[in-house]
């Protein structure tokens, strides 16, 4: 297990639990102002979209050509974007920074 520190959509930060192999997405979708994650994880609709810290986004492996894929078709995207359905939890994350992005 390890931490996950989160600025929500209301700008608040947080901190939440992780589990090592769980999606990150598992671990946002239940506070306030976190994810929607209406596909469950399926990464085929964008409601996990997330910014990672610029410190953070070079130690997760890359995205997938189906993340890459939906993020093209976000309006949101900046540097830093990822789905947390596809950001497997390591204990290599522990303290990882992200902010949830703004609903679609």
């Amino acid at each position: 297990m390890g931490k996950i520190r989160v600025t929500d959509r209301a700008g608040k930060q947080v901190e939440v639990l992780a589990i090592a192999g769980s999606p990150v997405m598992y671990s946002l979708r239940n506070i306030d102002n976190g994810v929607d994650a209406i596909c469950g994880g399926l990464c085929s609709c964008g409601t996990c979209h997330v910014y990672i810290a610029h410190d953070w986004a070079s130690r997760l492996p890359p995205p997938a050509e189906d993340e890459v894929e939906l993020l093209e078709e976000l309006e949101n995207t900046r540097e830093g974007s990822r789905l947390s359905c596809q950001i497997r939890f390591t204990e290599e994350l522990d303290g990882l920074e992200l902010e949830v992005a703004p609903e679609e």
